[in-house]
């Protein structure tokens, strides 16, 4: 039988935690919200360019989570974030006539994000040598029903809602070694995102970046692998369970 944990030796040091990035890195969140909203249209009448729209609907995603941590906004939820968000698109938009429980279904999309084709299969192998958990800026019930909707084995579930910060604040990636009382160097996170990955590595966790070429869409050329001074790279998470000796 395999160990559960801390049977990976890097550097000298035992990774005991795989902590992992969710919209992007997890969940193909573009695809999901698109074809989500040409549902909506069609139920209510809309001629709307979802993808310009879930792309828009993205992009207001850092914006929105800044004005909490300069002080804007007082602590709020991911959730809320996300529907300040929409309620400005779908006028910008011209979806002026959706009615209020068709705007909150719609908001809840990012509940129902579908995974990238790799991941269930590759959590599942990673799961048999490490503890693996979400360290997302997702709240907590955005994550746990993502998990429940989409088949995600986590061990456990650690939101930035824990400590009412939002990530790259140093307080997230702390989180982790903190609850489960490892060291920084301990703990790993997993992501398709450069910038998460430094901000990890700045607060002494390692790093392992899964590339993601498709995360907004089909583009030529296809977007780069980041330079980055990761401890892994990988193609998709069963690929990184390789490396990892799962």
């Amino acid at each position: 039988m395999q160990p559960t944990s801390g049977t990976h030796h890097a550097g000298g040091s035992s990774i005991e935690i795989l902590a992992f990035d969710v919209f992007g890195t997890v969940v193909d969140w573009r695809s999901t919200v698109i074809a989500e909203g040409k549902r909506v249209g069609r139920a209510h009448g809309l001629d709307i360019d979802w993808v310009r729209l879930a792309d828009a609907w993205r992009d207001g995603y850092g914006p929105a989570m800044n004005r909490v941590r300069n002080g804007e906004l007082p602590w709020t939820k991911l959730d809320d974030l996300h529907r300040m968000v929409l309620d400005d698109l779908l006028v910008r938009f011209g979806a002026r006539t959706l009615d209020e429980k068709a705007k909150a279904d719609l908001n809840r999309v990012w509940h129902r994000l579908e995974p990238w084709p790799d991941v269930v299969a590759g959590l599942q192998r990673l799961r048999r040598r490490f503890v693996i958990t979400t360290l997302s800026n997702g709240n907590m019930a955005l994550l746990t029903n993502m998990a429940k909707h989409a088949g995600l084995p986590w061990d456990c579930v650690l939101s930035a809602e824990l400590v009412r910060h939002y990530k790259p604040d140093p307080e997230v990636y702390r989180m982790v070694p903190e609850l489960f009382d490892v060291r920084p160097d301990q703990v790993m996170l997993v992501a398709a995102h450069a910038e998460d990955l430094k901000a990890a590595g700045q607060a002494g966790l390692r790093t392992a970046y899964v590339h993601r070429p498709l995360e907004r869409g089909v583009r030529t050329p296809a977007p780069a692998r980041p330079a980055g001074p990761f401890d892994y790279t990988a193609d998709d998470f069963p690929g990184l369970a390789a490396q990892l000796g799962g």
